[in-house]
């Protein structure tokens, strides 16, 4: 296989480097000198493994006078190395599938296993749009860890984020461990564990919306059918945290207005309910009064009141609500108010993170009514919380 790191137009190095070549032990591949995509004298090694033709990028050759780049003993060293690599990839006992064929299987699996749509669809996006293009009709088993490397250079040449990235071989990596199973016998090892994957950015402040700002979105919600629901959707996110999908499946019979509290209990996610994104998704939340209040006189005038009926349903047909549309209509509520239309709707849930956190609730309070699985994603919320203890020992420090 001739990967992406060969140039693309094919030429060849000026002959006094073709000259400088030397015949080869069988087995041990050849170098030589390629222009790469940007006119960088490269070295490039071929050989053949298991039955097929590797073409890989060894690295930049050095220049006379200088000390950047390979020099050819150090390009030897560097292919005998690869060439290592690929001859311990034994072929394993059973079928011979390519990337597509596996992830096929696997998905199939994952869906008798129980797993979310939303799961399964990530799976095959990934593989057509990413996996696929690059490995073509090649065999699991015959992939290493240099071709992987290979894959994250082309991922970055796309402009893709480092978390896409680290996704994307995330995804592969799943594949692998899935093949590799004794009774499946479609790969020996993984070649994705120890690759280095891209550094993560981090994180980025928290977007959210001060109190006025909600209660101007409220007052200007788009005129019309969806007025009354969409006044009293904006306020369940910003009040309560929940999701976009959990509000979207949220039934009557989810909603104890005597208790002041919603049971989280589904999630509609690509156009199917299903449960809760996480275990600890699954959660009552406490209602605010005002909230409260919204969502009886909701119930009383909806024309879909009975328990299993949806809250925030179509307010003709009692389906589901197209989330890209409650979107829309959210940032034109937002765009009439004169505020940044630029919000997400799920910035309405970091409304109710930062605002319970100032507040002073305790992040694991607050880790459970958001339905985080770890600690670690609630703490981005940690900063805006209030230390009474803290404030005291600044005031002792600098007091006169």
């Amino acid at each position: 296989m001739e990967t992406d790191d060969q140039p693309e137009d094919g030429q060849r190095a000026p002959s006094s480097d073709r000259a400088h070549r030397r015949r080869r032990s069988y087995g041990t591949g050849s170098l030589e000198v390629r222009r790469d995509k940007k006119g960088v004298e490269t070295w490039y090694g071929l050989w053949y493994a298991h039955g097929r033709r590797i073409k890989r990028r060894v690295g930049p050759k050095r220049d006379a006078g200088t000390r950047r780049g390979l020099t050819r003993a150090q390009a030897e060293a560097e292919l005998r190395r690869m060439t290592a690599e690929t001859r311990v990839v034994a072929r394993p006992t059973g079928e011979r599938l390519s990337v597509a064929e596996v992830s096929s299987r696997y998905v199939a699996h994952a869906e008798r296993r129980g797993r979310k749509l939303s799961t399964r669809l990530h799976i095959e996006s990934e593989t057509r749009v990413h996996l696929v293009p690059f490995f073509g009709d090649r065999a699991l088993d015959s992939i290493d860890s240099g071709e992987v490397l290979d894959l994250i250079g082309r991922l970055e040449g796309k402009g893709l984020k480092p978390n896409s990235i680290r996704n994307i071989v995330g995804t592969l990596s799943a594949l692998f461990n899935f093949g590799r199973a004794p009774q499946r016998g479609w790969a020996t090892r993984n070649p994705c564990e120890g690759v280095e994957l891209p550094a993560t950015p981090e994180r980025n402040e928290v977007r959210f919306l001060t109190l006025d700002e909600v209660y101007a979105a409220i007052a200007n919600a788009r005129p019309g059918p969806f007025q009354v629901i969409d006044r009293t959707l904006y306020l369940a996110a910003a009040t309560t945290g929940l999701r976009k999908g959990e509000l979207v499946a949220l039934r009557w019979l989810d909603v104890d207005l005597e208790a002041g509290r919603i049971r989280v209990r589904r999630n509609f996610v690509c156009g199917e309910f299903g449960t809760p994104k996480s275990r600890r998704s699954s959660r009552s939340v406490p209602m605010t009064q005002g909230l409260q209040s919204k969502l009886r006189r909701l119930r009383r005038i909806s024309r879909f009141s009975r328990d299993q009926d949806l809250v925030f349903g179509h307010p003709e047909t009692g389906e589901p609500l197209a989330k890209a549309n409650v979107t829309r209509r959210f940032r034109a509520s937002l765009k009439a108010a004169r505020l940044d239309d630029s919000h997400r709707f799920h910035d309405l849930r970091h409304t109710f993170g930062t605002r319970a956190a100032g507040t002073g609730v305790p992040m694991r309070t607050l880790q459970e009514w958001m339905g985080h699985r770890d600690l670690t994603t609630t703490q981005i919320y940690a900063d805006y919380s209030p230390n009474a203890a803290e404030s005291e020992m600044v005031a002792r420090a600098f007091g006169r």
